[in-house]
Parts: structure tokens; C-alpha cells; sequence
């Protein structure tokens, strides 16, 4: 193998938004850096569920409430 090939492969520090850490190896920064996450699994809405509402103004879902509003779904 070639000498001076591959990135540095070293140990981090990351800090999620909860102030919890963990310890990771990176081609990141440097040794013993620490990443700072602004956006993790604990807090963004795409992990979480979230409670995202929906923000119409006179747009496509007011028209497709407008368009549907008659239509009945009857269970058997």
C-alpha cells in the first residue's frame, strides 16, 4: 500500500443537543475535537414524529378540502 494515502482516522468527542457525549472515530477535525450537533435523532422532527402542523393560506390544501369536503368513506 501506498504510504500517505488514507486521511487521518482519529478519536472525537460528540455532543448531542441534550448535552449527552459520546466518543467516535473520524476522518473530522482533529484529534480530540468536539462536534457540536445542532440537528440529532433526539430532537429533529424526521426521527421524532414531531408536531408539525400544517400552515395553509387560501393554498392547496384549502382547495383540497374544498374539493372533497362532500365525499364519504362508509365502513363494511
Amino acid at each position: 500500500m501506498k504510504a500517505e494515502l488514507h486521511p487521518d482516522y482519529h478519536t472525537i468527542t460528540v455532543k448531542m443537543t441534550d448535552g449527552t457525549e459520546f466518543t467516535t472515530r473520524t476522518t473530522w477535525g482533529n484529534k480530540g475535537d468536539t462536534l457540536h450537533l445542532d440537528i440529532d435523532p433526539k430532537s429533529h422532527p424526521a426521527w421524532t414524529g414531531g408536531n408539525q402542523q400544517l400552515m395553509d393560506r387560501g393554498g392547496r390544501l384549502s382547495r383540497f378540502e374544498k374539493k372533497f369536503a362532500g365525499l364519504k368513506v362508509s365502513k363494511k
